[in-house]
């Protein structure tokens, strides 16, 4: 309510022609639910990206193991992998607003649980676990309804505008969740940490309780049979799609060789930078600001056709930047290093989703977004790889690994999967 308040101050009736008149890098912000999903899932990630980067400098400052760090990425993303075509049925069977809703709810409750054991000084390093599993299975099982309800809301013209802007949201998250995370660890402890993640839950259940959407299907059915049969069709329909095969291929790459690398940010910081959780922070925020400048270009195209080969530039740049990342000394060239994989993964981001959505029919597009989740749940075995090896050798080593793996599979996925390289044809409704 005070959201709606404040909307003739914001959007008062003499500029709503303005509003109209936006440039086309901004064009979904004309429909007034998608200004309430937008800031609604900025805040869902602010908290979510703070929360793995304050449970990680917990666990190392408890531990000093890199392998359990990575535990934290590991148990963070294993949701995706159990339940991410779970997820993809729920949005085509459920109210989406109503799954949004019920799962911040949860991460709000875990966030305040995870408050109190750090307040009473009964915090132990595998409660970090705990939370992430939890604040991963939310995640996991409302990321299908958060990208349909895009859809929803502008439709197939506005679809690839309305994914860059949210993958632009999901960067500037990237970029103030650990900024901030390290500097209230540098300041007030991962306890006061907590009082901030636990707040901006708030202001995201707040703004998604005002959201007005359409219910996606009157009937709901909740028998396990039909669930595992609108899975298997899911699955079916994304192999019969050769372009939807090398998207997900790639996902699977960038879930399991690159975004692991994010869990070995915080010991690389103290270990081998040799700097403190406010310099981590800012370490980390530089993947979000590159993030964010990716999504705007392709935001702001105006006739994309070759989503496939973009989606897989962005990944190469990503992983030839982790692999200059894992033999930088200096903190100063660190930045731009981190800076341009973000770019690349803004470039990734925006096109995932848009990708299958553009190709999907309305019935199966919640069931082919499953599928993508359950490729983007492969990141466990990244997490548990690299946190493996970077105990043995040591993180840099496990993170030049990952970049030369990488960069190889790219090359076989490009080759043998030539519908990557082919255009989607995209007319506006």
């Amino acid at each position: 309510q005070i959201y709606y308040r404040a909307m003739p101050f914001v959007y008062p009736p003499s500029s709503r022609k303005k509003i109209r008149q936006l440039p086309r890098v901004f064009q979904a912000f004309r429909d007034r639910n998608y200004r309430l999903l937008w800031p609604a899932n900025v805040c869902t990630n602010i908290s979510r990206f703070s929360q793995i980067t304050l449970l990680s400098w917990l666990v190392l400052e408890l531990t000093e193991s890199p392998l359990l760090v990575a535990l934290v990425g590991f148990f963070a993303s294993a949701p995706m992998l159990l339940f991410g075509l779970a997820g993809g049925v729920l949005a085509d069977m459920l109210n989406r607003r109503t799954i949004l809703l019920i799962s911040q709810a949860v991460s709000l409750t875990v966030s305040v649980a995870m408050l109190v054991l750090l307040w009473t000084n009964n915090a132990l390093y595998w409660h970090s676990y705990v939370v992430a599993f939890t604040t991963g299975l939310s995640f996991t099982l409302d990321m299908p309804s958060r990208r349909s309800l895009i859809h929803d809301l502008l439709g197939r013209g506005g679809v690839t505008n309305g994914f860059a802007l949210d993958s632009a949201g999901q960067s500037v998250s990237r970029m103030l969740g650990p900024a901030m995370a390290g500097a209230l660890i540098a300041t007030v402890g991962v306890t006061g940490g907590y009082f901030a993640v636990t707040f901006v839950y708030f202001l995201s259940i707040g703004l998604l309780w005002n959201l007005q959407v359409p219910i996606n299907i009157g009937i709901v059915t909740t028998a396990l049979d039909a669930i595992f049969s609108n899975m298997v069709r899911g699955l079916e329909y994304v192999r019969g799609e050769p372009l939807l095969v090398g998207v997900v291929l790639i996902t699977i790459l960038m879930n399991v060789m690159l975004f692991p690398y994010q869990n070995m940010v915080p010991v690389v910081a103290k270990n081998v930078l040799e700097v403190g959780p406010g310099l981590m922070g800012i370490l980390l925020a530089m993947d979000g600001l590159g993030a964010m400048i990716g999504a705007i270009v392709i935001a702001s195209a105006s006739k994309l056709r070759y989503h496939g080969r973009l989606y897989a530039a962005g990944t190469t740049l990503c992983l030839v930047s982790l692999l200059l990342f894992s033999v930088s000394r200096s903190y100063v060239l660190s930045l731009p290093i981190l800076l341009t994989i973000g770019i690349g993964a803004g470039i990734f981001s925006s096109l995932q989703g848009a990708i299958v959505v553009l190709l999907a029919t309305e019935e199966l597009r919640g069931k082919a977004l499953g599928v993508m989740s359950l490729a983007i749940g492969t990141g466990p075995f990244g997490a548990l790889f690299i946190g493996i090896v970077a105990n043995m050798k040591g993180a840099t080593f496990a993170l030049g690994l990952n970049g030369v793996i990488g960069l190889f599979i790219i090359g076989l996925i490009a080759f043998f999967v030539p519908a990557i390289r082919r255009p989607i044809l995209v007319d506006p409704e």
